[in-house]
Formats: structure tokens, C-alpha cells, sequence
């Protein structure tokens, strides 16, 4: 069942993400979708902080993936933004944090479709500029490719 929220700040937006974090169990994997800007940080900042872990948390543009240990599950945090080839995940080990006993958010997951796992949680961010500048819809999917729910 899909969940919708509305969030009309930064601080409601890292509400929800905190609620995520807060709820995540070992192994959970977590794709995160939505354009530039739309505040995708400021959700996983939230989702960290509802693990518990107290470290500044930014995007791994650049390094593809942060690893977080200092809360309850460990957190890894992939931007997969510029990615080449999914080769590369391989090289950075993606398979052990998707299925370890931590948790994974993926920003820009769609780039690597073809080797998530078959269930995971889909967030999308969405603005509405009609709604105001600082509206943000956000759509929670649970999502199992096996039965193609």
C-alpha cells in the first residue's frame, strides 16, 4: 500500500525521513527518487538521525557511498547520480551492504535498476510549485519485482 505525505518545510521533510529511520530494520533497502533540490539530503540527514547516528551526513555525489556506523544499524548511502557502468557498484561491494545487516538508501536508484534487490522501498520526492516554494509531496512504495507489485 502506497503512502503519501505532504510536506510544506525542510523540518517535515526530515520528520519523515527521521520516522523511516527510526522504523528500519536489518537488511531494509530504500531507493530515493526526485529531482535537484527537491530535498533528498535533507530526507536522509532525517532517515540517519532516526538511526541514532549524530555524524554531519551529505550526499556521496562524488564517492558514490557513505557507510554510517556510529548509530543502532549501520547506514550506507549511495549516489549513484554518476555512475558509469554497474560494474562499479561491484567494485565498491554494493551486494554487502544490500544485504547485510545494515540499512541502504540509494539516491538516483533507476540508474541501477537492474540489481536491486527484489523487494525494497521506493521514496519519491516530488514538488508542486502551486502548492509554494518549500511543498514537497513524498510517496512511499513498498515494491517486490518478484510479483511485479
Amino acid at each position: 500500500m502506497d503512502k503519501i505525505f505532504e510536506s510544506h518545510s525542510a523540518a517535515e521533510t526530515f520528520a519523515y525521513g527521521k520516522v523511516i529511520g527510526e522504523k528500519a530494520v536489518p537488511g531494509e533497502v530504500y531507493t530515493l527518487i526526485g529531482d535537484l533540490g527537491v530535498g533528498k539530503t535533507v530526507f536522509t540527514q532525517g532517515v540517519a538521525a532516526g538511526l541514532g547516528i549524530t555524524e554531519p551526513v551529505s550526499s556521496p555525489t562524488f564517492t558514490i557511498l557513505q557507510s554510517y556506523e556510529g548509530g543502532r544499524l549501520p547506514f550506507y548511502h549511495f549516489d549513484v547520480y554518476r555512475i558509469g557502468d554497474v560494474e562499479e557498484m561491484e567494485e565498491i561491494g554494493y551486494d554487502d551492504c544490500f544485504y547485510g545487516e545494515g540499512i541502504c538508501l540509494i539516491e538516483w536508484a533507476d540508474l541501477i535498476s537492474e540489481i536491486l534487490p527484489e523487494k525494497y522501498t521506493r521514496i519519491t520526492i516530488e514538488k508542486d510549485l502551486t502548492q509554494g516554494f518549500d511543498y514537497r509531496k513524498i510517496i512511499i512504495e513498498a515494491r517486490n519485482e518478484n510479483t511485479g507489485a
